[in-house]
């Protein structure tokens, strides 16, 4: 099942920061307080519930995945 428009954009986006806020860590000594404050950040842009917006208009042919 294909995800709509919006939730596609929306796991790009968070895609994007996990990768960044990930490849920043790994610049860190582990153990220190900055890979704790990362370590913080990852977990929670992965809890992050973003709602589904759905447009009145929109029409599908099948099932789509919210």
């Amino acid at each position: 099942m294909p995800f709509c428009e919006h939730c596609e954009g929306q796991r790009f986006d968070r895609a994007q920061v996990l990768r960044l806020l990930r490849s920043t860590r790994a610049r860190f000594r582990k153990n220190s307080r900055a890979d704790a404050a990362l370590r913080a950040a990852i977990e929670a842009v992965r809890a992050l519930e973003i709602p589904h917006l759905e447009r009145i208009d929109e029409a599908s042919d099948g099932p789509v995945v919210h």
